[in-house]
């Protein structure tokens, strides 16, 4: 992740697939995290590549989060139990599905205007 959003304000997710996200009327290529800050580029390609230095973005604003949800690419895999419970420290519930179900819940609490955040590894194929 850079510290300049790919865009500047967080907003729902239009569609996903073809390794990438549209919202906002713009195409981004690759992993995302939708943050209160905006949206970011994030450095991640598989659920393996999920480790406290990936979601270190996702630490630095957890007080304005309640709930992270991973999007861990076609099929489920497990975070690493460190990681949810330093995450649990600090309050935010997270909820590890595949990338279409987390954009789906994404969605939902944000309309919801719920204190929600997404990372979200792209995936080629939307089932």
């Amino acid at each position: 992740m850079t510290d300049a959003p790919h865009y500047p304000a967080q907003v729902g997710i239009d569609a996903y697939g073809n390794g990438g996200f549209r919202f906002a009327g713009i195409s981004h290529r690759g992993s995302l995290l939708c943050l209160p800050q905006g949206m970011f580029a994030w450095d991640v390609a598989s659920a393996a590549d999920i480790t406290a230095a990936t979601l270190a973005p996702v630490f630095a604003v957890a007080d304005d989060i309640d709930v992270l949800l991973i999007g861990v690419g076609p099929d489920i895999a497990v975070i690493p139990r460190e990681l949810r419970e330093a995450l649990r420290e600090r309050r935010v519930i997270v909820e590890a599905v595949n990338t279409g179900s987390a954009i789906r819940t994404y969605n939902v609490l944000l309309a919801e205007e719920r204190a929600v955040a997404a990372a979200l590894i792209a995936v080629d194929k939307v089932r």
